[in-house]
Order: C-alpha cells, then structure tokens, then sequence
C-alpha cells in the first residue's frame, strides 16, 4: 500500500465536508500522542509564540532542575531527553526564531548545569551540534534580531 503525497491529501481534504474533517482530526490525534500535542499546538498556543517559547523554557528549566550531575551516565541521557522534546516543539512551530530561542537556552542552561563536558565526547559533540544548528537558524533571521543572538551565541561558542 502506497502512502498519499501530500499534495494529494491536500486536494482530498479540501473536498472533505466540516464535519468528517472534524472527525478525521479527532480519529488523527487519537492515533498518536505526537498528534494530539501538534493538534493542541495549532488550536491553542499557535497564536503566542512568545508565550508558547515561555512555556517550553519553564519545562526545560523543571527537567534541568531534576538533572543528575553526579554520574555522566544520567546526565547524557537526560540531556538527549531534553533535547529530544525541545526539537519537537520547535518542529510544532516551525519557526526560526523559536528555533534560535529554544536552543539557545537549552545551551544556556547546558552549560550552567554543571556538568563536566570535557570529560564526555558525546556531551561536548552535542552542544557543538546545537550551536552550529544556532548559527544556521541565526541566518534565517532578519539583521537586527541577527545581531541579538550572535551575542548570545558568542558568550555560548565554549562550554
């Protein structure tokens, strides 16, 4: 079984009555978690970006306030889980500047935790991803907010 584009979903949907739409929305969030939070997303907080940016912070601050520095083991682990979530919310937004925000707090508070990244190659190869990531989101932006967040992003270039 072949999987539709999605410019064919598109033109079917458009064909679609409000009413079934409506169902297949409900049946679509049921199916998967990831659904019903992008659903949840675009009904309710696609309106506030900076208030949805204020909100995925506080989670990062809660998980990065959980984080265990005494073994590496843990504190990878956490970290990858952080992280994991961070990008989903900022695939839910699709926004380069929540994208600039979002990681670069995650890396703020990265480096404010504690850990011992010298020691870990895959701790250190991981925040240098995320700041090349940055930099490439930096880009996207308009001149002004450019220059804003290369200074943040200077202050991050070493753990």
């Amino acid at each position: 079984m072949r999987t539709a584009t999605i410019n064919e979903l598109k033109k079917e949907l458009s064909t679609v009555p409000h009413a079934q739409l409506a169902e297949l929305c409900l049946r679509l969030a049921k199916a998967k978690k990831e659904n019903k939070e992008l659903l949840t997303y675009l009904l309710f907080d696609a309106h506030d970006l900076d208030g949805y940016i204020r909100s995925v912070r506080e989670y990062i601050d809660l998980e990065f306030a959980s984080l265990s520095t005494t073994h590496l083991y843990f504190a990878k682990k956490t970290l990858r889980k952080i992280l994991r979530i961070t990008n989903k919310h900022i695939r839910f937004t699709g926004s380069k500047q929540a994208e600039t925000e979002l990681l670069l707090f995650f890396c703020e508070k990265m480096k404010k935790s504690g850990i011992r990244m010298d020691n870990s190659v895959q701790l250190t190869n991981l925040y240098f991803q995320q700041l090349r990531k940055i930099e490439k989101a930096i880009e996207a932006q308009h001149e002004d907010l450019q220059y804003d967040y290369r200074k943040k992003l200077d202050a991050l270039s070493y753990p």
